[in-house]
């Protein structure tokens, strides 16, 4: 009879390597399965230096939430450790974190973590300690087919769903990972954490991107690259240089507050977005809403969980972690890029972000976004 996590064998027997930030949700996901009986061992990454880590609020992973792990475990009674992947975390994420900056796209550190030192470093790490599987308290879900295949899908409550974030996931990788708060929402993971008694029961959810303060990622980017500050024009989508800003680092496709140019630019005082960042000359674009418009999205380094043969799949698209999804037409090549078609045009969509797609509440994979367009024409040739 197979148990709770799909072993044809005892909990007891069933060894499960469960990653914990200190938050709640890892922490109810370990201590559930320690309750039931799992063989559980608790692990915990050092990403960056404990007194940086210390002076934050919102972040995870920080000195305090390592802390907060090891007392769980404590507590409840399995083995818990903390492995520095500093030098890791440093090259796969935030290397790459302030090069995405520099060029002035808008990156998502969240999920190059996922991708490389939780789910590529950490998993390894995992079967190296004779793990059955690797278990993590994010909210989605992992579904087993009839053909014994393993899918991704939408948590169950919407609110809470990071499925986003899990988009790189690779099949083997699906294979050995167990989320086991997919099927909840947030408020029954309070409840269970009060029951068990756990420390961080009433813990605040992490709010900021864990090595950033107060969200302050600028900051981030000019330490670790000096040369970030060099100094640019604002400039009007009609050639009028509206004023100058004193790096591409602060600005976002699709920013309409804090442009440094203050008003009187425009018919009836409207708003402007910047619409166009050329970070080799330092150049910010703005210009009216409209001019955001893009229903064509070319993506690139793409991962795709479905074995549809077709290269051609009606989807729905989300573009950014916080946006609903909207219908498109997605088109596949061999070279591992692909091009989203739109239904209809949306705003902001900004390279350096990823475009998750989902064939009803499944995740089939996606990519990250290279390039936008806009295309007059109704029909995609």
């Amino acid at each position: 009879m197979m148990n709770s996590l799909g072993f044809d064998k005892d909990p007891k027997d069933t060894r499960v390597v469960v990653a914990m930030s200190g938050g709640v949700d890892s922490s109810v996901a370990a201590a559930l399965l320690h309750e039931q009986g799992y063989d559980v061992v608790g692990v915990t990454l050092q990403l960056y230096d404990y007194g940086e880590a210390l002076a934050k609020k919102g972040a995870c992973c920080a000195g305090k939430d390592i802390y907060d792990a090891k007392r769980v475990a404590e507590e409840r009674g399995f083995p818990h450790y903390v492995l520095n992947y500093e030098s890791n975390f440093r090259q796969a994420v935030i290397d790459e974190f302030v090069d995405s900056y520099l060029k002035g796209e808008t990156p998502i550190p969240c999920v190059k973590c996922n991708q490389t030192v939780k789910f590529r470093d950490l998993l390894q790490v995992a079967k190296d300690l004779n793990a059955d599987c690797m278990v993590t308290g994010h909210y989605v879900q992992r579904i087993m087919g009839d053909d014994g295949r393993a899918s991704l899908l939408r948590a169950v409550d919407p609110t809470k769903d990071q499925s986003y974030f899990l988009f790189a996931t690779t099949q083997g990788q699906l294979d050995f990972l167990r989320f086991p708060l997919g099927g909840w929402t947030k408020d029954v993971t309070r409840r269970e954490a009060e029951r068990l008694g756990l420390v961080n029961a009433d813990k605040p959810d992490s709010q900021d991107i864990c090595f950033v303060p107060n969200g302050d990622y600028a900051s981030v980017v000019k330490k670790i690259a000096p040369e970030a500050e060099r100094a640019g024009d604002i400039v009007h989508l009609d050639g009028r240089v509206l004023g100058h800003h004193h790096g591409v680092i602060h600005y976002t496709i699709g920013q309409r507050k804090g442009l440094g140019i203050g008003g009187g630019y425009t018919e009836n005082n409207d708003p402007l977005y910047v619409v166009a960042i050329d970070a080799d000359t330092a150049r910010v674009t703005v210009g009216p809403k409209e001019a955001l418009a893009r229903n064509i999205v070319h993506l690139k380094d793409c991962n795709w969980l479905d074995d549809i043969a077709v290269h051609e799949v009606a989807v729905d698209v989300k573009l950014r972690s916080m946006t609903r999804a909207v219908p498109a037409t997605l088109i596949r090549s061999e070279d591992g890029s692909a091009r989203l078609y739109l239904l209809d045009a949306q705003y902001g969509v900004s390279p350096g972000q990823a475009a998750v797609c989902y064939v009803g509440e499944r995740v089939i994979g996606g990519g990250w976004i290279s390039d936008t367009e806009l295309s007059t024409l109704q029909q995609v040739a």
